[in-house]
C-alpha cells in the first residue's frame, strides 16, 4: 500500500471530525466519562487493529485516549491508516466497557 499525498490525507480527514494530520501521522484524542470507558475503547480498538494487522500508537490518560496512525514501514499515512481512523470513530461511540 502506497503513501497518500498530503492533499489526499486532508481530503479524507474532512469526513473525520477531530483528526489532525501532522508530521506524517494522523491523530485524535478521545474523551470518556470514566477511565474504564477509555480502557474498554482501547481493548475494542486493539482487537480491530489485530484483525486488520494495522496497529495504532495509543496513549492512555485519565478519561482520555490519544490514538495515532502511521505506516511505520512506509514512513507516513496510507489508506490503511485512514481506514483504521474510520473504524476508530465507530468504536468510540460504544461507550460502555466490557
Amino acid at each position: 500500500m502506497s503513501l497518500l499525498s498530503n492533499e489526499q490525507i486532508n481530503d479524507e480527514l474532512i469526513e473525520l471530525n477531530g483528526w489532525v494530520f501532522k508530521d506524517d501521522v494522523i491523530t485524535k484524542t478521545y474523551s470518556f466519562d470514566t477511565y474504564m470507558d477509555g480502557i474498554g475503547f482501547v481493548n475494542r480498538l486493539a482487537e480491530k487493529a489485530e484483525e486488520v494487522n494495522h496497529h495504532p500508537d495509543i496513549q492512555v490518560g485519565w478519561c482520555t485516549i490519544s490514538v495515532t496512525f502511521t505506516s511505520h514501514d512506509k514512513g507516513g499515512v496510507t489508506a490503511a491508516c485512514v481506514g483504521m481512523a474510520q473504524a476508530t470513530e465507530k468504536l468510540s461511540h460504544l461507550n460502555k466497557y466490557n
